[in-house]
Parts: structure tokens; C-alpha cells; sequence
């Protein structure tokens, strides 16, 4: 069987930002929520997708946010998207699909901590984690946990992480703390790039490997003293760097691999939903699935 592991959040910024209004029966912007369950609905129509749990970011902030004040908040998130968190984890229920509602932890260390442990388990082929974000790719085995951007149709193994980024999936949060991520909040260290980061940790791997003086590296990379004064002088905050680019794979998730096998929707909760939404084929389509 495969699994598939859903970035609840991303998928619900693309649905709100890729689909024109849509209001409800009182008038409530629900564009974002409804293009949710249609993009799951999609995605449960394939052939092998069987087992489905997504993730959310119930609230925005996070454990990271005490560690470093520059994380990431909501502030800036457009009201009309905000509003919608709730309800699409409702839909998403309705869909009889399990959620995970992030509050302490992050939606992607829901995936992380459950692509962990669900790709032990008998019976289990692949882990598809469904997400184009590149924080995610750390938690790549081979070819039987691999992150898929449904968007593009494309599917990221190890070697594509390393085709990718430079570095096989374990350096990646080595690799984010040097470069930064501009979505999370923190800038990296000054003077490393993608190229750069990827060359000295092709070969060193963890930040701490990496030798302090360049005279001692024995890898070719363009500036490559300027880079190891700029890594020395900002040593305490890449280590910071790499902690809140660092997945957890300990969020307390109680479904066991039987409970994310899908069903069918919850047609009485589904019809409710497909009533408020005036989407008269929700719920025959989400019926349609159970069949296939």
C-alpha cells in the first residue's frame, strides 16, 4: 500500500490564492476550503491512494517562534484565508479523511513524525508526502518516503534531493540553516548560497564537520575563506538555524495505519457542508470515490 501524506496548509494557501470567490449561504468567503475538498477529491479518485491523513497548522506560531522571534507568525495572512482554517479541517472530517490539527508542532512535523512511522509498517510500499515544500525533503528514504508536488507531477526520491539541492536528505536542515528560508523567517548566513552549501555539504554533511579554516577544506568552492569567516562569525545562529529547520518526528499522532485507511465521507456531516457551500455534487462525487 501507499500513504499518502497531505501538506494540509500548503494546499489550502494554493486553493485560497488559485480559485476565484466563492460565498457560502451567509456570505462567508469559502473559496479556499471548498478548493480543498475538490483537490482531495482528486486525489482520491487514483488508483492507489488508499490511506490519507493531512496536516494543518491549526494556529500559525509554534515551539520555533519561543526559539527564534523572527519565525514565522500570521501576521500578514489575508483575513478571508484566516477565517477558513477551521472550517477546512471540518471538511476535510466530513471527507472522512483523518486530520491533524498542529498547535505546539507545525503541520510538517505531523508529516515528518508520521512518514517516520508508518514506513516500518507491514504492508506499506511507499510514503508519499504531498508537498512541494523543500523543508519536507529531509525526511526522503530512497524511493519509499518521496515527496510529491501534485501541482507539477512530480515526485522527489533521493536522488532527486540530491539532483535538487546538492545534498542527500539529511544534511537538508544543514543545508536551509546556511541558506535560509525566507518563508519560515530566518536568513541563513551571509555569503552562502545554494551552490556553495550544497558543495561543502556533499562532502561534509553536518554543519559541525565542516572545518573551521578553508585552507583545511579539500572540496572546490568559489570564496571559499570569505565563506568560512562568514560561517565562524555566525556559527551560534546556523546552529539555531538548523534547529528550527530540524523536523520533529515526536508529535504524540494517536491514528494507527488502520485508521487512515479511507472509507467514503461522512455523508450526513459531507451534505451539511455541500448545503452551506450550494455544491449540489459534493457529495455524489465524494460517494463516486468510494467506488472506484
Amino acid at each position: 500500500m501507499h500513504v499518502h501524506l497531505v501538506d494540509g496548509t500548503f494546499e489550502l494557501f494554493r486553493a485560497f490564492y488559485g480559485n476565484p470567490s466563492r460565498r457560502d449561504a451567509h456570505g462567508a468567503e469559502v473559496n479556499a476550503a471548498h478548493g480543498l475538498v475538490r483537490s482531495l477529491l482528486a486525489l482520491l479518485g487514483e488508483r492507489q491512494v488508499t490511506h490519507v491523513a493531512i496536516a494543518f497548522d491549526h494556529v500559525i506560531e509554534s515551539f520555533r517562534n519561543e526559539l527564534y522571534p523572527g519565525y514565522k507568525t500570521g501576521e500578514g495572512i489575508d483575513p478571508a484565508l484566516h477565517s477558513q482554517f477551521g472550517l477546512a479541517e471540518d471538511a476535510c472530517r466530513a471527507l472522512g479523511v483523518v486530520v491533524w490539527p498542529m498547535v505546539e508542532f507545525e503541520c510538517d512535523d505531523a508529516l515528518a513524525a508520521a512518514a517516520e512511522r508508518f514506513a516500518g509498517a507491514s504492508g506499506v510500499e511507499r510514503i508519499v508526502i504531498c508537498s512541494p515544500d523543500k523543508d519536507l525533503a529531509q525526511c526522503v528514504v530512497g524511493e519509499r518516503v518521496v515527496c510529491l508536488d501534485r501541482l507539477r507531477r512530480k515526485t522527489l526520491d533521493e536522488r532527486g534531493v540530491m539532483a535538487k539541492f546538492g545534498v542527500r536528505p539529511k544534511s537538508m536542515p544543514d543545508w536551509l540553516a546556511l541558506v535560509g528560508d525566507s518563508a519560515d523567517g530566518y536568513p541563513g548566513i551571509a555569503r552562502w548560497g545554494e551552490k556553495s552549501a550544497g558543495t561543502v555539504l556533499a562532502r561534509y554533511e553536518h554543519l559541525e564537520a565542516i572545518p573551521a579554516a578553508a585552507a583545511d577544506w579539500d572540496v572546490d568552492v568559489r570564496g571559499a575563506a570569505a565563506l568560512a569567516a562568514a560561517f565562524a562569525a555566525q556559527r551560534d545562529e546556523a546552529f539555531l538555524y538548523r534547529r528550527l529547520a530540524t523536523l520533529r518526528t515526536d508529535v504524540p499522532l494517536v491514528e494507527s495505519l488502520a485508521d487512515l485507511r479511507w472509507r467514503g465521507p461522512d455523508e450526513p456531516a459531507l451534505t451539511t457542508l455541500a448545503a452551506r457551500w450550494r455544491d449540489d455534487a459534493l457529495v455524489a462525487r465524494a460517494v463516486a470515490r468510494t467506488q472506484r
